[in-house]
């Protein structure tokens, strides 16, 4: 499971500094900015690391970094570049290691705060104005690719940006996976799986999400290898939580079950009918042993269960 940490992750001139400490008073939590990290380290400023061995080197200085915080044991916020999350590996290291928050910046916004600042390497040029769009707009798919959480910072005041940022990261991420022949709930066995058909289960969990406050997203294949890609995605998509019904994987998905094992997020079996009292067959499960806690016999009231016991961890 992901550390409290909080990322601040937006371009230059976004405010990461600053809202990064001005949360840290907020969340009672220390706040380091990877830039000065990696000027301690250098012993040099960002912009003497640029000039003497270039924006690559740089680069690499900051994914070994993240990769060394992502496996402290430590709970903070972290500010980090404006060209961290355009690589797809930080990305990857930027989600294991806490949630992310986009703060998301208009370019004009962006030159009001910066015209005139010599300290930024990239906006040493003779149109920093146009630098500062383009640069923007090269690197705005991989920022919001990179989020949790998305803050617009454009013409609000810093307590408005906090009290924002405090109410999304207090949601939590869980992941709902339906195997096999689950999408086609009201259509078979009504006697066994009752009458209600997908779409009542899907209203049913996004309802629940709401009255929660979490971020519940729904799953859904008939396929043991998407099960198990997606089971490996929410290693480092930020999920906190995970409720499974493998369908009739469930019985022989050992795949399955070790992709499971994996994650060490809460994890909750479910199962619609009462496998005890089904055949011999329906009474093993391979996967049950991998998670934390197996609900049957519930009907679709047991996803709702299986939320609140994550919600409770």
């Amino acid at each position: 499971m992901r550390s409290r940490n909080v990322v601040l992750i937006g371009f230059m001139g976004s405010g990461k500094t600053s809202v990064g400490l001005r949360l840290s008073y907020r969340l009672r939590l220390p706040v380091e900015d990877t830039d000065r990290l990696i000027e301690r380290r250098e012993g040099c400023s960002i912009s003497e690391l640029f000039a003497e061995k270039g924006e690559e080197y740089f680069r690499r200085q900051e994914t070994e970094l993240l990769r060394e915080l992502a496996e402290r044991n430590y709970a903070g916020i972290f500010s980090v570049g404006g060209g961290t999350p355009v690589r797809p590996e930080n990305r990857a290291l930027l989600r294991r290691l806490g949630k992310v928050v986009l703060l998301r910046i208009k370019p004009e916004t962006v030159y009001d705060r910066l015209k005139g600042d010599t300290a930024r390497p990239l906006l040493q040029c003779a149109n920093p104005r146009e630098r500062i769009r383009q640069l923007l707009e090269s690197r705005q798919e991989a920022y919001e690719d990179g989020a949790d959480v998305i803050v617009d910072v454009d013409g609000k005041e810093m307590e408005e940006i906090l009290d924002e940022i405090v109410k999304e990261i207090n949601k939590m991420k869980i992941l709902v996976i339906n195997g096999p022949n689950l999408n086609f709930l009201g259509i078979r066995e009504k006697s066994v799986y009752g009458t209600q058909d997908y779409q009542y289960l899907l209203d049913m969990i996004q309802r629940k999400a709401e009255d929660t406050g979490s971020e519940i997203t729904v799953f859904q294949s008939n396929h043991e290898g998407a099960i198990i890609d997606r089971i490996q995605e929410a290693y480092s998509d930020g999920t906190e939580g995970i409720v499974i019904n493998p369908g009739a994987y469930t019985h022989y998905s050992y795949a399955i079950r070790d992709a499971l094992a994996s994650i060490t997020v809460p994890k909750v079996e479910i199962h619609i009918s009462d496998i005890t009292k089904r055949e011999d067959f329906r009474k093993v499960s391979v996967t049950a042993p991998v998670c934390d806690r197996q609900i049957y016999g519930q009907g679709l009231e047991g996803y709702l269960q299986a939320v609140d016991f994550i919600l409770g961890r």
